[in-house]
C-alpha cells in the first residue's frame, strides 16, 4: 500500500510503515531505574516498543518520537532526547 500525504489508513497498521524518520525527539531507556511494568509497551501507539530477553527496547524504525511512552513511565527511567539527523 502507497501512503500518499494526508491520507488515512485503517487501524492495526502500524508494523506495516517504518515511520521513525518522521520524529525530532527519540526515548531512552534507562534499565537500571527501569521497574519492568510494561506501561511503556501498551501506551506506544506504533507498537516501537518490545520485551526481548527480559529487557525492554525501543525500535526505532517505527518510534515516530510522541513521547506518550516517557509521559507514562511511573519510574521515570525513559528520556526524550532531540533526535540528531
Amino acid at each position: 500500500m502507497e501512503i500518499t500525504i494526508g491520507a488515512v489508513v485503517k487501524g492495526g497498521t502500524s508494523l506495516g510503515y517504518k515511520t521513525g524518520s518522521w520524529r525530532d525527539q527519540r526515548p531512552v531507556l534507562n534499565m537500571d531505574a527501569c521497574k519492568a511494568c510494561g506501561l511503556c509497551e501498551s501506551v506506544c501507539p506504533d507498537s516501537a516498543v518490545h520485551v526481548i530477553e527480559d529487557v525492554y527496547v525501543i525500535d526505532y524504525d517505527y518510534c515516530k518520537g510522541c513521547g506518550l511512552c516517557a509521559y507514562e513511565c511511573p519510574a521515570d527511567a525513559i528520556e526524550m532526547i532531540r533526535e540528531e539527523k
